[in-house]
This record gives C-alpha cells, sequence and structure tokens, in this order.
C-alpha cells in the first residue's frame, strides 16, 4: 500500500516503525507497536484531528515498561484514506478490537491493558474497553467525552453544516490547520505544526477530518447516537482505576464534560490543568508525563 513518508525533520520526534493491519480489502490500519518484550500492554486511542503523533512522547517514556500500541483510525495519520468507506464510530470501535485480537490476543491469550484516550478517542477507546471489560486495569481520560451531549462549540458546529461543512473542512483544511493554534495555550514549534498536518495535505487525505465531525452526533436521529448510548450506559461497568487529566483552556471539550465524566467515576483521581488547551500533552508535556508515569505505578 502507499503510504505517506516520514519527512527527516520529523524522524527525530517520531521515530517509530510502522506496521499495518489490513481491516477491508486495501484498507490498511497503521499503528506503532513499540517495547513488543514488555507484558503490560498501553492501549493509546487518538482523536480528530490529531494522529498517534499526539503521543510520541508518552511512547517513547512508556514503551520503557509496555507494550505501546497506538493507533491511527482510519483515514487519520499514516493510515489508508479511502474515499468510499464507512468513518463511524462503530466502525472505528471494530477496527481497533480485530487489531487487538488479532496482534494482542492471539500472542498472549491472558493480557490484560491499560488505555490512554483523548478527543474522540474517548468513545472510540471506550467503546473497544467494553470489548474486553475483563482485561482493563488503569485507563487515563483527557479532554473527552464517551457519552451522548447536545453541547457544541460553534466552531465545531459550523465544520457540521449541510452542503459547505465537509468542503470548508476538505477544501481549505479548515479543522486540523485552525487546531494548531486553536486547540494549545502555547505556540506550538514550527516543526510539531508540520508532523500534526502532515497526513492532511490535501482534499482526500482530509475525509476522515470531515467524517469524523459529521458523526458527531447531536439528537436521537442521528445513526451513531445509539452507538454513543450504548457506550455511554456501559460506562460504569469499567471496574479499575481512573485517571483524569484535564487542559482547563479547552474550548472545545470544556471543563462541562470533566464534570460529567465525574458522574461516571465519581472515584477517579483528577488534575485539572490551568495552563492547558485541548492539546494538553503539548502543553504541559512534563506535567502529565509525569502524572500519567506516577497513576500506571499505584498498585
Amino acid at each position: 500500500m502507499k503510504s505517506i513518508a516520514i519527512p527527516q525533520n520529523l524522524k527525530e520526534e517520531y521515530p517509530f516503525e510502522s506496521n499495518f493491519f489490513e481491516v477491508a480489502p486495501d484498507t490498511h490500519l497503521h499503528y506503532v507497536d513499540e517495547g513488543r518484550d514488555n507484558e503490560k500492554i498501553l492501549v493509546m486511542v487518538h482523536g480528530n484531528p490529531t494522529w498517534s503523533f499526539f503521543y510520541r512522547n508518552l511512547i517513547k517514556k512508556f514503551s520503557k515498561t509496555h507494550r505501546v500500541i497506538a493507533v491511527d483510525h482510519i483515514g487519520c495519520g499514516l493510515s489508508s484514506k479511502p474515499q468510499d468507506y464507512d468513518y463511524s464510530l462503530k466502525n472505528h470501535i471494530e477496527n481497533l478490537s480485530q487489531l487487538f485480537r488479532q496482534k494482542v490476543l492471539t500472542i498472549n491469550p491472558n493480557a490484560r491493558f491499560d488505555l490512554i484516550v483523548h478527543d474522540w478517542g474517548g468513545a472510540i477507546g471506550s467503546g473497544f474497553a467494553l470489548n474486553f471489560k475483563e482485561r482493563l486495569d488503569k485507563m487515563v481520560i483527557m479532554n473527552t467525552a464517551a457519552f451522548t451531549d447536545t453541547f457544541i462549540p460553534k466552531r465545531i458546529n459550523l465544520c457540521k453544516l449541510p452542503v459547505v461543512g465537509e468542503p470548508m473542512v476538505r477544501a481549505f483544511n479548515a479543522f486540523a490547520w485552525p487546531a494548531t493554534f486553536m486547540a494549545v495555550n502555547k505556540p506550538l514549534p514550527k516543526t510539531i505544526k508540520s508532523g500534526y498536518l502532515l497526513p492532511y495535505d490535501n482534499y482526500q487525505n482530509r475525509i476522515a477530518t470531515a467524517r469524523f465531525v459529521k458523526d458527531i452526533p447531536m439528537n436521537d436521529k442521528h445513526p451513531t447516537w445509539a452507538t454513543l448510548k450504548e457506550i455511554e450506559n456501559g460506562l460504569k461497568g469499567l471496574e479499575g482505576k481512573k485517571l483524569i487529566l484535564w487542559g482547563e483552556k479547552d474550548f472545545c471539550f470544556t471543563p462541562h464534560f470533566f464534570k460529567r465524566w465525574l458522574d461516571f467515576y465519581p472515584e477517579a483521581q483528577t488534575q485539572m490543568l490551568p495552563n492547558a488547551g485541548h492539546y494538553l500533552l503539548e502543553d504541559e508535556p512534563q506535567q502529565t508525563e509525569n502524572l500519567i508515569s506516577t497513576f500506571f505505578k499505584q498498585v
């Protein structure tokens, strides 16, 4: 399959070997699989419009203690970007579940895992976790949702508008490009900004960024509402310790969503990051890394 090449100036930031998993004919899911000698599994699930690049620093750190698997959802990152594909929440969950079954459980049928989720990865990762809930140990939740809600920022809602929404996102990059400055509180270095934009460099390659937005369900008439509602109903059944990290200056996943998570997990450990935006791993890299590391060391 044809894949996007990592340019030389990004290889230090993103030095990982590429792995591909066929989820459908000629449709390949790209994933990072580092630290394979380690028994403990750590799955990292990104949202829109990021890719596994968002987790690059955490991959480097935790691959010393875990087998780290970080996927690029179909249409994102280095994965295939088919133009005729069902870019639904249900499909993204099934892709990750297939990967876990075939690349983890066939090797170790007793494998357990930890989970880190962000943005739309909250819904995908939670749906995935529900498929293997007896294997989940710890979960880190960052600026995300995995439940139905009727709140949506105006800037996001513009990209959902019929007729004009998808052309805005795909022709003018009106999602991935604005995110490089709207999703952070501190300006991204030029190289890091180029890393986020690398997979979304033309109309065809921006299909998933548009379809993810289109797939946000705002009422029960939307086909994904039922999938999200099923995940919501199952959240309390996900046992194990939870850590909720939240960039307080996020314009999208505001503290409103943070408070809703506490309805499901009132015993969760929490940390608000007052100087971080949506891309909290960029705004507060050392603090988030330390908090997650401390959390994973707890018995």
